[in-house]
C-alpha cells in the first residue's frame, strides 16, 4: 500500500514501524456543538483507513482525542449557564450519535484533555527543562528559535511562516511565532494548578501528549483535515520531537476541504451544514457514501443535487444486496458448477480492483467503482437459475468489499407482525381480484417506506433509504 505523506510531499509504501500493529492517532472534535459536514470528513476518512487496514491483516491501535476545554467550550458555558464540562459530556454524547449514523466506529481510546492534565504538565516541565519552552507571566510557550526543522510539515521557513501568518500580538513572547504550551488563568475561567500557576493547557500540546501516552513516541500515521497541517500539526511536532529526539509521526495524512456550493464552508455565509441537520434529510450511510466517492486528499464539493446522487447510488448497492438475498431464499441447495466456477473468477478480478485502488493512498472513488462494476457484472451473471453456492458467494463477495468502506452495513428490519400480516391480505386480495385493496396496501407499506416488488419467486420488498 502507498500512501501521500505531507511531509514528504510525495506517496510512499506504507511499511509499520511495528508489523504486529499499526498505531494511528487522528485529532478529534473540540466538543462545543454539534460537527459540521467538514469535521465529518477525515472521520470517515481515518474509519475507512482503519477498516481497510484491518482488512489487508494488519492489527491496528486508533486513538482519537476530544478537546474538552478550549475558549469555544468555555464560551458556550457561559452563554448556556452551565459548567464547561456539562458542555464537553453533553457534546462528545451528541457526538457518538452522530458518528454512529455515518458509520464511524469508536477509536480504541478516546482520551479527554481534561482527564490528563497531570501528564501534560510533565511534558511542558520536560520542555523547559531541556530548554525548549520557557514561562512568562504564568504562561507558558514552546521557544519555535531552538527548534531547528520548524515548518518542515508545512515547508515553510520561521520568516515565511511568520509574514503569512494571523500571530496574536503579545509582549511577554520572545518571538512571533512562538506558541502557547501553558495559559495562565483568566477571571472566571476553569483552571488546574501548575508550577506557573493556575491555567490551562494550549491547544496543541493535548495531541503531543497523548498520542504518545496511548501510541508511543514515535507513531505510524497521525491524520486530520488539511486545515491542521499549520499550525497544530507543525507544533505538534515541533513540541514531541524536541521532547523525545525521535520523529514524531512517520506518515502525516490530511484530507481535502469541503466547499458548500462550490463556496468554501462559513458560519458568515450562511451555508454551515452539521451533520445532525444533513441527518434530517439524507440517511448516514448516504453521507458516508458521498463523503467516500472522492478520493480524500482531493476536495469536494457539497450539495444537495449530489447528496440525491449519492443516495441513489447507494440505493443501487442496497437493491443487489436484497435480489442477492431474495434469489438465495428462493433456489434450492445446490453447487456451483464448472461455468459458474469460471465465471466466479471473473468476479474475483473486481475484488483485485478494488484492492489495487485502495492501495493506491486509499482510492475510495475508484473502490466505489470497482463495487459497481462487480454488481453490473452480477447483475448479468446471477439469476433464478443460478445454484445456490454461485449466489451465496456472489453475496459474500459483494458484502465483503462494501464493509471494508462501512456501506451497505444496516440489516434490512424485519417486518413486524402487522406488516406480514398486510403483505398476506395483499397477496390474498390480488388472488382473489381485489386490485383496488392490494393497490391500497401496497401504497400503505409504501408510506412506510416499505416497497413492494412482485416477482415470479414471489413478493420482494425493499426498504427505500
Amino acid at each position: 500500500m502507498k500512501i501521500y505523506n505531507t511531509l514528504t510531499r510525495k506517496k510512499e509504501e506504507f511499511v509499520p514501524i511495528n508489523p504486529d500493529e499499526v498505531k494511528i492517532y487522528a485529532c478529534g472534535p473540540t466538543v462545543y456543538n454539534y460537527f459540521h459536514i467538514g469535521n465529518a470528513r477525515p472521520f470517515v476518512v481515518f474509519d475507512t483507513l482503519r477498516r481497510y487496514l484491518e482488512y489487508r491483516g494488519y492489527k491496528v491501535k486508533f486513538v482519537q482525542n476530544f478537546t474538552d476545554v478550549d475558549d469555544k467550550i468555555i464560551n458556550r458555558a457561559n452563554e448556556e449557564g452551565i459548567t464547561p464540562k456539562e458542555v464537553s459530556e453533553k457534546y462528545i454524547e451528541e457526538y457518538f450519535k452522530d458518528a454512529g449514523e455515518i458509520g464511524v466506529k469508536k477509536a480504541d481510546v478516546h482520551p479527554k484533555v481534561t482527564e490528563n492534565m497531570q501528564d501534560i504538565i510533565k511534558f511542558i516541565q520536560r520542555l523547559i527543562d531541556k530548554g525548549y519552552a520557557y514561562e512568562a507571566e504564568g504562561d507558558v510557550y514552546f521557544d519555535t528559535s531552538k527548534f531547528e526543522e520548524y515548518g518542515k510539515l508545512s515547508k515553510q521557513s520561521i520568516e515565511d511562516l511568520e509574514a503569512g501568518a494571523r500571530i496574536e500580538i503579545n509582549d511577554i513572547k520572545r518571538h512571533p511565532m512562538d506558541f502557547a504550551l501553558w495559559k495562565a488563568q483568566k477571571v472566571g475561567e476553569i483552571a488546574w494548578d501548575s508550577p506557573w500557576g493556575k491555567g490551562r493547557p494550549g491547544w496543541h500540546i493535548e495531541c503531543s501528549v497523548m498520542a504518545m501516552k496511548y501510541l508511543g513516541e514515535t507513531i505510524d500515521i497521525h491524520g486530520g483535515g488539511q486545515d491542521l497541517i499549520f499550525p497544530h500539526h507543525e507544533n505538534e511536532i515541533a513540541q514531541s520531537e524536541a521532547c523525545t529526539g525521535k520523529p514524531f509521526a512517520k506518515y502525516w495524512m490530511h484530507n481535502g476541504y469541503i466547499t458548500i456550493n462550490n463556496e468554501k464552508m462559513s458560519k458568515s455565509k450562511g451555508n454551515f451544514f452539521t451533520v445532525r441537520d444533513i441527518l434530517k434529510d439524507f440517511d448516514g450511510e448516504v453521507v458516508r457514501f458521498f463523503l467516500l466517492s472522492a478520493q480524500y486528499r482531493n476536495p469536494i464539493n457539497f450539495s444537495r443535487d449530489l447528496m440525491e446522487q449519492a443516495k441513489n447510488g447507494l440505493e443501487r448497492l442496497y437493491n443487489a444486496k436484497n435480489n442477492l438475498k431474495h434469489l438465495l431464499d428462493n433456489v434450492a441447495e445446490g453447487n456451483m458448477n464448472d461455468e459458474e466456477k469460471e465465471k466466479f473468477k471473473e468476479l474475483e478480478k473486481y475484488k483485485d480492483k478494488f484492492i489495487s485502488a485502495m492501495d493506491d493512498d486509499l482510492n475510495t472513488a475508484d473502490g466505489i467503482a470497482a463495487v459497481f462494476e462487480l454488481v453490473k457484472t452480477i447483475n448479468s451473471s446471477v439469476n433464478s437459475n443460478a445454484s445456490k453456492e454461485f449466489i451465496q458467494k456472489s453475496l459474500d463477495l459483494f458484502l465483503e468489499l462494501t464493509n471494508v468502506l462501512g456501506l451497505v452495513t444496516k440489516e434490512e428490519e424485519a417486518l413486524d407482525e402487522e406488516i406480514e400480516k398486510l403483505v398476506k391480505m395483499r397477496q390474498e386480495a390480488r388472488k382473489n381480484r381485489d386490485f383496488a385493496l392490494a393497490d391500497k396496501i401496497r401504497d400503505d407499506l409504501k408510506a412506510r417506506g416499505i416497497v413492494l416488488e412482485d416477482t415470479p419467486q414471489g413478493t420482494k420488498w425493499t426498504i427505500k433509504k
